[in-house]
C-alpha cells in the first residue's frame, strides 16, 4: 500500500509542476524534483526510488552519508542533493557523495568548498542561499550583501555555481510566499550581471507553495511532505 501511494504523490506532484509551468509558458521538463527524505527511513525511500525519483534531497551531511551507503544498490544513477546547512569541517566527506549542493550561506564557506574541489575530477555544483525572507533564524546572504560580494564570488572558479537558493518565511502560504520568490529572482539576475556567471538555477519551494515557486521561475523544487502523504511511515 505504501509502494502505491508513493507512487501516486510522486506522479501527482509532477503533473502539478507541469501545470504550473504552463500557466506560465514555461516547459514542465524546464524545472526538477527533488524528492526531500528528510527522516524518511530507508525502506521508504527505495519504493519512491522504483518509482522513478532520482533526485534526492538531504538536510543533514550525517544523514545523508548514511543513506547515500544504505542506498548504494538502489537502481540509479540517484543524484544526491545536501539542501541544508553545511559546516566546513564537513564538507571534504559530502562533496563527493552528492551533486548539488543547495544551501551554501556565506562567502567563507563558498571559498572553502572552492578549496575543496581542486581534489575531486568532478565536483558538485552549488546554489547560494540568500534569505529573501528577512527572518533572522534563516542562514544566508542579504541582497545587498551578495552583491556586494559578486567579484567574490566570482573568483570561486573550481566549484561551479549555477545559481541561487531560497526559503519563503514560516508560516506562508502558496501566495504570500510569492514575493520572496519574486526576489530571488531579481537578485539573481543583478548577481548575473555584476558577476559574469550565468546562474541558470534557482532552488526554491516546497510541499506548501511549489508551484508558486514554478510560476516564478524555480528550476529546483524541493518537495518531501506531499510525496508522504497517506504513507503509514
Amino acid at each position: 500500500m505504501n509502494s502505491d501511494r508513493i507512487r501516486d504523490n510522486l506522479l501527482s506532484v509532477h503533473d502539478r509542476i507541469a501545470v504550473a509551468a504552463r500557466r506560465v509558458g514555461r516547459r514542465p521538463e524546464s524545472v526538477s524534483l527533488v524528492a526531500v527524505t528528510k527522516k524518511w527511513p530507508v525502506e521508504l525511500i527505495r519504493p519512491l526510488i522504483e518509482a522513478g525519483a532520482r533526485d534526492l534531497g538531504e538536510n543533514y551531511p550525517q544523514e545523508l552519508w548514511r543513506k547515500v551507503e544504505a542506498l548504494a544498490d538502489a537502481p540509479g544513477p540517484l543524484r544526491w542533493h545536501l539542501i541544508g546547512h553545511l559546516q566546513g569541517n564537513k564538507a571534504r566527506r559530502t562533496l563527493p557523495l552528492v551533486r548539488a549542493i543547495h544551501a551554501v550561506d556565506s562567502l567563507k564557506l563558498l571559498r572553502t568548498l572552492d578549496e575543496l574541489a581542486a581534489e575531486f575530477s568532478d565536483p558538485p555544483v552549488v546554489c547560494l542561499q540568500v534569505n529573501t525572507s528577512g527572518e533572522e533564524a534563516k542562514h544566508g546572504w542579504s541582497d545587498d550583501a551578495i552583491l556586494a560580494d559578486a567579484e567574490a564570488i566570482a573568483a570561486c572558479q573550481r566549484i561551479r555555481v549555477v545559481g541561487l537558493m531560497t526559503m519563503a518565511a514560516w508560516g506562508t502560504d502558496a501566495e504570500s510566499a510569492r514575493p520572496s520568490f519574486v526576489r530571488l529572482r531579481v537578485v539573481r539576475d543583478a548577481l548575473a550581471i555584476r558577476s559574469g556567471l550565468a546562474l541558470p538555477e534557482l532552488s526554491m519551494g516546497m510541499s506548501n507553495d511549489f508551484e508558486t515557486a514554478v510560476e516564478e521561475g524555480a528550476t529546483l523544487v524541493r518537495v518531501g511532505s506531499a510525496l508522504l502523504e497517506g504513507v503509514d511511515a
